[in-house]
């Protein structure tokens, strides 16, 4: 583990910290836990917790004693001073004395001595800095240490390879008692310069940040010598398909049998997946033994509430029969599901604390030939929960090099999984509307390409941006409030379009929402038209909506959870207009078009529907255009875009409000939404 203290680098920190009046001491602490946190084997996201006592004014200006300690919800790697909410260390240690302190207890009297009544929760391991007497304390959850305790001998094997350098204290989960015995564990044995809790972690601790950081360093890279001086216990790999399925193929099967309503309460869910993959992470899921050390259970059990205990693993996926595939991956999520339940029924037995059962859904798929998957609500979540599964799969070959990987029981990870404490880390934020929707849109570096792409992020969606300009969708991409990609894609051209759905299904795990947009406005006299030029048009108007509705199918198919194609139509579909005959025959047919899907993939719960809109600012009528109308009718511009029933001109966002309109309605189906601000004329009959 690389030693990264910088004496430069600290007393900048300091220096950045110290001009808006924050104390030396709480500018170091945020130092050395930004150099933990940001190794992902030492913590890796909202893992471990740090502190530091000092002396800090109360609200009337009184100096006081204080523990400055990690708050809930905040990350080590980005931490800043108000994620380390400072406490009365009097009262802290005072309360010590006490024999038995509840966890509901424990949180109000924490919240009861905070300086700031607004500070975020403190940790709930706050105690136990409290209790050892060390100024800097640092907290980890060490891959190489986590490779040495989680074995049935990891006791002897901690003492053999640290002596009397560390104390050693056995499982017991987090809280007042934890404290209490580590506490004890330490006053036994002063000289030690950190403390292993099994199966969960590391402490070290210092009278500076660069003392107990680097003795935090120190004990984890002994650890990690001794791990690399074990000889490698070579794994048989399994039966692998002479062509295994690519991850765009495999991605959506998982993410739809995750899904399906059948295992989900009833209702299909939207999950996004982030895969990984590398040659340690093959080495593990190819492995013929997978099955028997993959499900042992998870490194430390703060990883539960984010991965549950063990990974889905399904069969290697062969390119050329994904139909035996997608049955296996069902049958496994069933299974899965059934087992998860038969765990909370046999550990949900006490009567005076009983619990709400959690899904019952995998949160990692291990997929053998290819690699594994996080899965998560959100970009973030998948993404966390990919990471956690890297540091799960070193950790584990380590420890089976060592010895045998040997994981906390049962009983102790379903009372983590379920503790209260555990469960409001991961927050009661309320879903938008389309979390954990996969949005595709072309066209969309236009107006309302780029309307419709802001407003479904707003909503939750991941958006994947197409349009021919690179430039354009990455101007758009920079507008989304969530996550999202910019691809550069010709929509007439078949095979970007397949690379681009490739591409997005790789990185987010499939499809829910197509917005066709793209298209153009190509003019001239219909009894004169050149054919190249109507010809383009259909190409455009017609032909690539057909491309982009045939590849959102392809995977809503594959993932079983229904979807949405929304087509962007044109009033010259049902009222053409002189010169326009280029422009309104494909529109026509692409109207057409969208009440085909409709017919006949309903059945499958994919909805198609059609807006059908008109002089839309900044939309494809140009400034030039929009002059020439109004003059050939003798009006202003500005008269001419609000030249409708309402006598308002119709914006992007107006369309991009249809477009949300039809994906929200979740029984409408062959629909054609009008947004012209009244135009009779072109109103369906």
């Amino acid at each position: 583990m690389k030693n990264l203290w910088s004496d430069a680098e600290a007393q900048k920190i300091v220096d950045e910290y110290g001009s808006s009046g924050v104390h030396p001491d709480l500018a170091l602490r945020v130092y050395t836990s930004r150099l933990i946190g940001g190794q992902p084997l030492l913590c890796a996201h909202g893992g471990g917790n740090t502190s530091v006592k000092t002396q800090l004014q109360d609200f009337v200006g009184n100096t006081q004693d204080v523990l400055c300690v990690k708050g809930s919800g905040w990350d080590l790697a980005t931490i800043e001073p108000q994620g380390l909410p400072a406490l009365l260390l009097e009262p802290l240690q005072v309360v010590r004395a006490r024999e038995a302190l509840s966890d509901e207890d424990m949180v109000r009297f924490l919240r009861l001595n905070l300086l700031d009544p607004a500070a975020p929760n403190p940790s709930i391991e706050t105690l136990l800095h409290a209790y050892l007497p060390h100024k800097y304390i640092d907290h980890s959850h060490a891959a190489a240490i986590l490779s040495l305790t989680n074995q049935p001998q990891g006791e002897a094997l901690c003492r053999e390879i640290f002596g009397h350098c560390v104390g050693i204290v056995p499982y017991v989960m987090p809280g007042f008692i934890l404290s209490k015995v580590t506490a004890q564990i330490y006053a036994d044995n002063p000289a030690v310069e950190g403390i292993i809790l099994l199966k969960h972690g590391l402490f070290t601790f210092g009278d500076t940040a660069r003392q107990s950081y680097e003795r935090m360093i120190a004990i984890v890279s002994r650890a990690e010598a001794y791990v690399e001086r074990q000889p490698q216990k070579p794994l048989v790999s399994t039966a692998l398909p002479q062509r295994p399925a690519p991850v765009e193929k495999v991605a959506p099967i998982i993410r739809g049998a995750c899904g399906a309503s059948e295992h989900s309460g009833g209702k299909a869910r939207h999950w996004i997946l982030d895969f990984r993959t590398s040659e340690l992470i093959r080495h593990y899921v190819d492995a013929q033994e997978l099955k028997d050390f993959g499900t042992r259970g998870v490194i430390t059990p703060d990883h539960i509430i984010r991965m549950k205990n063990k990974p889905l693993i399904v069969p290697p996926p062969a390119e050329s029969d994904l139909a035996a595939f997608a049955g296996a991956v069902e049958r496994a999520v069933g299974d899965y599901s059934a087992d998860y339940d038969r765990y909370f029924q046999q550990h949900n037995n006490d009567p005076d604390n009983p619990r709400q059962k959690l899904d019952s859904l995998p949160r990692w798929v291990l997929v053998p030939g290819l690699g594994l998957f996080g899965i998560g609500r959100s970009v973030k979540e998948a993404a966390i929960v990919a990471d956690l599964a890297e540091v799960t799969v070193k950790t584990i070959l380590d420890a089976q090099r060592v010895g045998c990987y040997e994981a906390l029981g049962e009983k102790d990870l379903f009372e983590m999984e379920y503790w209260s404490l555990e469960q409001a880390k991961l927050g009661k934020n309320r879903a938008l509307p389309l979390q954990g929707r996969i949005v595709v849109i072309t066209g969309a570096g236009g107006a309302i390409g780029r309307a419709a792409a802001k407003l479904f992020s707003q909503q939750g969606a991941v958006v994947a941006a197409l349009d021919w300009d690179r430039v354009a969708a990455e101007q758009t991409l920079a507008l989304l409030t969530g996550p999202g990609e910019a691809l550069e894609c010709d929509v007439t051209n078949q095979a970007m379009v397949a690379a681009a759905f490739n591409q997005v299904v790789a990185r987010y795990g499939g499809v829910d929402i197509v917005i066709s947009n793209a298209g153009g406005a190509w003019q001239g006299e219909i009894g004169t038209l050149a054919d190249n030029v109507l010809r383009q048009s259909f190409e455009l108007n017609f032909f690539a909506h057909q491309t982009v509705a045939q590849q959102g199918v392809k995977v809503m198919k594959a993932q079983g959870i229904g979807g949405v194609l929304l087509f962007n139509a044109s009033k010259q579909a049902v009222n053409p207009g002189p010169g326009f005959g280029a422009y309104g025959a494909p529109k026509a047919a692409t109207l057409l078009l969208s009440r085909q899907y409709a017919l006949e993939y309903g059945g499958i719960g994919i909805r198609a529907n059609a807006v059908n809109a008109d002089r839309i600012k900044s939309g494809l009528l140009t400034e030039q255009m929009i002059r020439e109308r109004a003059q050939a009718r003798g009006v202003t511009p500005e008269e001419y875009l609000a030249g409708n029933l309402l006598g308002e001109p119709v914006t992007p966002e107006d369309v991009a409000q249809a477009f949300l309109h039809q994906a929200l309605a979740a029984r409408t189906t062959a629909d054609i939404t009008t947004v012209d601000g009244g135009n009779i004329a072109a109103a369906l009959r």
